[in-house]
């Protein structure tokens, strides 16, 4: 499924509202780590499309169907009309910026980037393990630390 994004910064919050309703139509619950990670992922992906790029985008997400309780892999690409590769930053801690791909690079299992025609598609992967004690837990994820805040995937 995907949604065409325009390059407009108000497009991060409706990237993130429809990725929300995918993911209950999925069957994998909001308050779930998984669910807010993969949010805040939507979030850093798109906004980069966005600001640095400034053209349209597309955000596409490959989730299981609502049968599928065991070991997953959600997807998250966004693909722009830019040629410029995704370069990570470093910056410090008074910078109110900058932090996106480092984010990704901390929370996701697994990215990267290929180019696509005139543009390119940045990707992410998380993994859900199976069902435990009635709930699904995310299997990988991580613990990314920058500029004095720490981001968990649980």
């Amino acid at each position: 499924m995907q949604l065409e994004i325009r390059p407009d910064p108000a497009e991060v919050g409706r990237a993130r509202r429809w990725a929300r309703s995918r993911l209950a139509v999925s069957g994998i619950e909001a308050d779930e780590p998984l669910a807010e990670t993969l949010i805040l992922l939507v979030s850093e992906l798109v906004t980069n499309a966005v600001v640095h790029t400034g053209r349209p985008a597309v955000l596409r997400l490959s989730l299981p169907g609502t049968e599928a309780a065991g070991e997953v892999t959600v997807r998250l690409e966004v693909s722009d009309r830019s040629d410029r590769a995704p370069v990570p930053r470093c910056v410090d801690g008074e910078a109110t910026g900058g932090r996106g791909l480092a984010l990704v690079d901390g929370l996701a299992d697994r990215w990267g980037w290929s180019s696509e025609g005139a543009g390119k598609r940045i990707w992410c992967e998380l993994d859900r393990c199976a069902r435990t004690s009635g709930a699904a837990q995310a299997c990988g994820g991580g613990t990314a630390a920058y500029g004095g805040l720490t981001y968990e995937a649980v």
